[in-house]
């Protein structure tokens, strides 16, 4: 089985997205034998965006460069990304890579009834970093709808987050924000069982 661990975060060791995929890593590992674990840290080593030299492999290591991720996703059956909350969406180099893994052909196609997921049969957590309070709906919630939404687009239906809310109003808040999902992680690993 394989598992890939992208990390988006800007704000290094004191991210709590990165905590907290570093712990769902740490329990598959621990609970799955033989899980082969590919790393992917899009703030240190940033994609290209996607540009016209991009798109059209007019940049041969750009192109070489979204291959290889494009091929990281499709050989995963698993997938743990850390996606903060920057203003109410994600991180501009997540969705960088979402543009290499979103492609025409490869992970989705449109046919005569409209778009079909390629890349079914994955399952996909998100662990969700939240300066605020948004809950399951706010309308200023681009982030989680929109990764959801998109996965779906590709045929990824096994989708779920494990989020952690309020981390900048305080401290304790942090602190309680952290323990909840960190006490979520057990269950999302049963589920899996």
């Amino acid at each position: 089985m394989k598992l890939l661990h992208i990390d988006s975060a800007a704000t290094g060791t004191n991210s709590v997205t990165r905590e907290l995929t570093a712990a769902i890593v740490a329990r598959w590992q621990d609970t799955t034998p033989g899980l082969i674990v590919t790393y992917r840290d899009l703030d240190a080593e940033p994609l290209h965006h996607l540009t016209g030299a991009v798109l059209t492999k007019a940049d041969a290591e750009a192109a070489a460069e979204s291959e290889r991720t494009l091929q990281q996703f499709l050989d995963s059956d698993l997938i743990v990304i850390g996606a903060p909350m920057y203003n109410f969406s994600i991180p501009s180099t997540l969705k960088a890579w979402i543009d290499r893994v979103a492609v025409a052909g490869r992970t989705f196609r449109y046919t005569e009834k409209g778009p079909e997921g390629l890349a079914r049969g994955k399952r996909v957590v998100i662990v969700s970093g939240r300066g605020g309070i948004y809950g399951d709906s706010s309308p200023a919630d681009f982030q989680e709808a929109y990764l959801r939404h998109l996965l779906g687009f590709l045929g990824v239906s096994d989708v779920e987050f494990v989020r952690a809310e309020g981390v900048a109003y305080s401290p304790q808040h942090r602190a309680d924000a952290l323990a909840n999902a960190h006490a979520s992680i057990p269950e999302l690993l049963r589920e899996a069982a």
